[in-house]
């Protein structure tokens, strides 16, 4: 008999438990801060410790509870979602937020088998952008820029 009975959780929780530890290590430098004044540390922090203990669950999990081997990697998802990462990296100075935003949110939703050119999906990708461009940049004050170089470059030479 086999110890891990899940292998598909118990992959999935050293991968939580090992972007956990990561995080946490990075992050180590950065100020803590207190919940209402937070520092640069506090929410990767947070979030760094939160997936250990989701990678810690899943692993207990996988060790009680049977459950369904790893399958074969599904390259196009694997390609689309890291692309829409590494582009809204690439795109976030030059383009502003909300272009690099829609453009990731673009790339992760064809990555889904049930992906459709639709006039709801496009209004929700819309309105995710326009949500998140309120609570990050309004509300939590993140310094992303909303008109990217490349824009303002344009638009001033215009």
């Amino acid at each position: 008999m086999h110890i891990v009975r899940s292998p598909k959780d118990f992959f999935a929780g050293l991968i939580y438990l090992g972007f956990g530890v990561a995080g946490l290590w990075f992050g180590a430098a950065y100020s803590m801060g207190t919940a209402g004044r937070m520092g640069a540390g506090y929410f990767p922090r947070v979030l760094s410790g939160l997936l250990v203990l989701l990678g810690l669950l899943a692993i207990i999990r996988a060790l009680r509870v049977e459950g369904s081997p790893v399958g074969a990697i599904r390259w196009k998802p694997l390609v689309l979602i890291l692309a829409g990462c590494s582009l809204f990296g690439v795109l976030l100075q030059p383009l502003g937020m909300p272009i690099a935003l829609f453009i990731l949110i673009l790339c992760c939703a064809m990555a889904s088998r049930e992906f459709r050119w639709d006039p709801r999906a496009l209004a929700g990708a819309l309105g995710m952008v326009a949500i998140c461009a309120l609570v990050f940049i309004k509300g939590l004050s993140v310094q992303m820029p909303l008109v990217g170089d490349w824009l303002i470059a344009l638009l001033g030479n215009g």
